[in-house]
């Protein structure tokens, strides 16, 4: 239910965004077009004069007028847009300038650093007669915005496009782990009645079985199995909600997770971790949940080796963060897969179903706040993943 408001609001979004997109085009067209427009009409007007002054040669007044409306000097400060700037070089070289501004159109030093700048463009000036022996004409306001249109446009497609993809990204993102939370809990839950009927039939051999030693150490074992599969179901339990983290010293507790998958790993399978005696590094963790990561990434190292092998941990700080490194020295991985493993649902095993190393990267990443990834893989020499958690402050 909540995906779909979620869902619903992001669509709400969109369509907004891209109405205002088209409104903000609509206006911008519409303003362009209206400019053109007035334009137009100046252009008709100077043609009228102008055909009015060839046809009266004796009334100089309507010369000075024609020659104003082609400057475009009785244009108003609205109609900037329409004004064309124009530099007029006089044949001793001084440069006079047309609707710069006040003080840039006396400015010999501006008007010749826009000279350089329209000779660089490759254009060529008009000539011009009598006194002016050269005319730089520039682009209009107008026109300069006309040209822009189009990469605004282009620029706010491609925002639209770009927030689209970053909603429904997040939208998926946020589905999948929704789901992959539920299957978590829905599994602890199914795992709660066989356990607990697993828990009394131990408890009966433990009755039946008190006069045999050798019985006795598989009930033990058992029933050391059976209280990790309890703190599976309480890991599984809580993922999605937010675990309580604790001050745990690290050593202790690779050691701890080595000594459990030691016992439970082919006996060519060699285990080398740090000393749980050396210098305690402590760190916040949830316990349960960091075992469990822990212990996976020892069974798909144990996965890989073909129940022979070495697989090693070591400790070490760098930049604020407490680093371990777990290698193995299994069938490795292609440079490609490095980033895919952590895709939920991908796996390189046949009964797999990808879910270990997203958890992983969840546990790690969002619970922790820590890091995950591979360090390094070469096919037929083993895989070293890292994880680094923050220092404690």
């Amino acid at each position: 239910m909540g995906i779909n408001i979620q869902k619903s609001g992001w669509k709400v979004i969109l369509a907004l965004l891209g109405m205002l997109i088209l409104s903000v085009t609509m206006y911008y067209s519409t303003y362009l077009a209206s400019e053109l427009e007035k334009k137009e009409v100046w252009q008709a007007e100077l043609h009228a004069l102008a055909v009015e002054s060839f046809n009266d040669e004796s009334n100089l007044d309507r010369d000075m007028l024609v020659e104003d409306r082609i400057l475009d000097l009785d244009l108003e400060e609205k109609d900037i847009n329409r004004r064309i700037p124009v530099i007029l070089e006089a044949d001793n070289g001084d440069l006079s300038g047309s609707f710069w501004g006040v003080e840039k159109d006396t400015n010999q030093v501006y008007l010749k650093n826009k000279v350089a700048e329209f000779l660089s463009e490759g254009k060529e000036p008009k000539i011009g007669r009598d006194y002016f022996s050269k005319i730089y004409y520039f682009n209009t306001p107008l026109l300069k915005k006309i040209q822009l249109f189009p990469i605004a446009q282009i620029s706010l497609v491609g925002l639209f496009i770009a927030l689209g993809y970053f909603l429904f990204s997040s939208a998926r993102t946020s589905e999948q782990n929704r789901i992959w939370a539920g299957m978590a809990k829905e599994t602890a839950h199914q795992l709660g009645t066989p356990i607990s009927a697993i828990i009394g039939w131990i408890e009966n051999l433990k009755l039946i079985s008190e006069d045999s030693p050798d019985k006795m150490e598989i009930v033990s074992e058992l029933s050391n199995d059976v209280k990790r599969l309890e703190l599976i179901a309480d890991r599984f339990s809580k993922i999605g909600s937010t675990p309580e983290l604790e001050i745990i010293n690290l050593y202790e507790e690779l050691d701890e997770c080595k000594d459990y998958m030691m016992r439970r790993s082919p006996k060519r399978v060699n285990f080398h971790f740090p000393d749980e005696r050396s210098t305690a590094k402590y760190v916040m963790i949830n316990k349960h949940l960091f075992d469990w990561v822990i212990e996976n990434l020892i069974r798909n190292a144990l996965d890989a080796m073909d129940r022979e092998g070495k697989i090693s941990a070591t400790v070490y700080n760098e930049n604020n963060y407490v680093c371990i490194d777990l290698s193995d020295t299994g069938k490795g991985m292609p440079a490609s897969l490095k980033k895919k493993v952590f895709e939920p649902g991908f796996s390189t095993k046949q009964r797999g179903w990808g879910l270990g190393l997203s958890l992983s990267k969840r546990i790690i990443k969002d619970y922790h706040k820590g890091k995950i990834y591979v360090k390094s893989s070469k096919l037929n020499e083993g895989t070293t993943f890292t994880i680094k958690l923050p220092q404690i402050t």
